[in-house]
C-alpha cells in the first residue's frame, strides 16, 4: 500500500509539474532549448572525438605496428641505442617470452622486431632513413583486419622492402627499383646491403613520412649484424579489452622466471595518442563546462521568477497543509522535467545532426598529418548518461536555493505578496 501510494504521490507531483510548466510555456521552451542544444553541441563533440580516437588507435597499433603490448629489457629506450649489445633480446629470451605468451593468451600474436637507422642511396642521392624489421609474415598477422593494406612486406622477396610515400618521392623510387642502405652494426662498424622496392605506404605522419622504411627481420639483422636478436618482441592480443590485465599477468610470469622486462601497453609508446587525446579531453572539459554554466544560470533564472511568481500560490499550499518539503519536490521535478525532456530532444538532433555529418563525406587534414581523414560522428551513450545526470543534477540545486529561501518566508507574507 505504501508504494502504491508513493506512486500515486508522484504521478500527481509530475502532473503538477508539468501543468506549471506549461503556465509558462515560453519560457519553459526557451530554457529546454538550451539545454537540448547544449546536450547536442557535446554529444556530437564526444562522438567525434570518440572516432578520432578510434582512428589514432587503428592508426598505432596496426598502422604503426605498435601491437596491443611490447616486451623489451629495462631501459632500452634510453641506453639501448648507446650500448645495444647489452640491451637486446637474444634468441633465449625470446623463446622464453613467447613460452610465457602463449600460457596467458594462446591466440596471442607476437613478432621480434628491430629497429635501425642509416642512410638509404638510390645511386644519385642519399638521405637518413628509420627501419623497423619484422617478418613479413609477423608484419600481415600484426595487421590484422589491415593486412592488405599498403606497406606490407612481401614473404616471396626476402630482400624487398616497403619505403614510406615521402622518402620515395624525395629519391624517386617506385616500385621494382634497387636501392642500397648504409648503416653502423651492433659493434659500430659500417655495413651496407641492397634492397628492392616492393611497396609504398603513407605513414599518416609529416614527420616520419619522408624516412620510414619497413624491411624483412633477416635483412634488419643483416644490416645490425645481430643475428637471432631484436630490440623488442610486439605482441597483439586477441581481445584489446584485456590489455591491462593481461599486461599485468605477463610482468608477474616473466618475474617469476628471472626475467626482468619492460611490458608496456601502446597507449604509452603511442605519444601522438596521448597529446591529442589530453588536448581534446580538455577542450571538452571547456565546453561542458560552458554548457553547464548556461543551462544552471537558465534553469536558475525561470525557477527563481517561478517562484516569486508563485509566492502566494506556496502561502497558500502552506497554509493548507503542504509540507516544504513536498513544494520543494515539486520544484524540482519541474527542473527534471525540463532537463529530461531537453536532453531527450537533443538526443534526437545529436542522431539528426551526426547522420548528416556523416553523410556528407567531409574530409579534413589534421596537424602534422600527411593526408586528408573523414570527419565523422560517432555515437557514446556512456558519455551521454553522464551529461544528462551531471545537467539533472547541477539542475536540482539551481532549483534548491530559491526556493528554499521562499519556504522560510513566513507564511502571512506570502499570502500577502504582490
Amino acid at each position: 500500500m505504501n508504494s502504491v501510494a508513493t506512486l500515486m504521490e508522484l504521478r500527481h507531483t509530475m502532473l503538477f509539474a508539468a501543468r506549471n510548466l506549461k503556465r509558462n510555456a515560453r519560457r519553459s521552451v526557451v530554457t529546454l532549448m538550451s539545454i537540448a542544444f547544449g546536450f547536442t553541441a557535446l554529444a556530437l563533440f564526444a562522438g567525434y572525438t570518440m572516432d578520432v580516437y578510434m582512428g589514432l588507435r587503428n592508426q598505432a597499433v596496426y598502422g604503426e605496428l605498435l601491437g596491443h603490448l611490447t616486451i623489451s629489457r629495462p631501459d632500452m629506450a634510453q641506453e639501448g641505442y648507446l650500448h645495444p649489445e647489452k640491451y637486446l633480446l637474444d634468441a633465449d629470451n625470446i623463446r622464453k617470452i613467447e613460452e610465457v605468451i602463449r600460457q596467458i593468451s594462446p591466440e596471442a600474436k607476437f613478432a621480434p622486431r628491430l629497429a635501425v637507422s642509416g642512410m638509404i642511396s638510390n645511386g644519385k642521392i642519399s638521405t637518413i632513413f628509420l627501419a623497423e624489421g619484422v617478418a613479413p609474415t609477423d608484419m600481415r598477422a600484426l595487421r590484422g583486419r589491415f593486412a592488405n593494406a599498403s606497406g606490407t612486406l612481401d614473404p616471396d622477396k626476402p630482400t624487398g622492402i616497403t619505403v614510406s610515400r615521402g622518402l620515395a618521392s624525395l629519391l624517386g623510387l617506385k616500385e621494382g627499383d634497387n636501392v642500397s642502405l648504409l648503416g653502423s652494426t651492433v659493434r659500430g662498424q659500417v655495413n651496407a646491403i641492397d634492397e628492392e622496392i616492393v611497396d609504398t605506404f603513407d605513414t599518416g605522419n609529416a614527420a616520419t613520412n619522408d624516412k620510414m622504411i619497413f624491411m624483412p627481420l633477416t635483412q634488419a639483422r643483416a644490416l645490425y649484424d645481430a643475428e637471432g636478436r631484436a630490440d623488442r618482441l610486439t605482441v597483439m592480443l586477441p581481445d584489446a579489452a584485456q590489455t591491462d590485465a593481461i599486461t599485468a599477468r605477463i610482468v608477474t610470469a616473466l618475474n617469476a622466471q628471472g626475467l626482468q622486462m619492460d611490458v608496456k601497453p601502446w597507449y604509452e609508446l603511442s605519444v601522438f595518442y596521448r597529446q591529442v587525446k589530453g588536448m581534446l579531453n580538455m577542450i571538452f572539459a571547456f565546453l561542458f563546462t560552458i554548457v553547464l554554466v548556461t543551462s544552471t544560470m537558465a534553469l536558475t533564472n525561470v525557477i527563481s521568477m517561478n517562484v516569486v511568481e508563485r509566492t502566494r500560490e506556496i502561502g497558500t499550499l502552506r497554509a493548507l497543509g503542504m509540507q516544504r518539503g513536498s513544494i520543494i519536490r515539486l520544484f524540482l521535478t519541474e527542473v527534471v522535467i525540463m532537463v529530461v525532456s531537453g536532453c531527450f530532444i537533443g538526443l534526437l538532433l545529436t542522431l539528426l545532426l551526426g547522420w548528416g555529418i556523416n553523410a556528407t563525406n567531409i574530409s579534413y587534414v589534421p596537424p602534422n598529418s600527411t593526408a586528408a581523414v573523414p570527419l565523422t560522428i560517432g555515437f557514446d551513450p556512456s558519455l551521454m548518461i553522464v551529461i544528462s545526470l551531471v545537467l539533472s543534477v547541477f539542475g536540482a540545486l539551481a532549483a534548491w536555493l530559491p526556493t528554499h529561501r521562499a519556504m522560510h518566508q513566513p507564511i502571512i507574507d506570502a499570502l500577502g505578496h504582490v
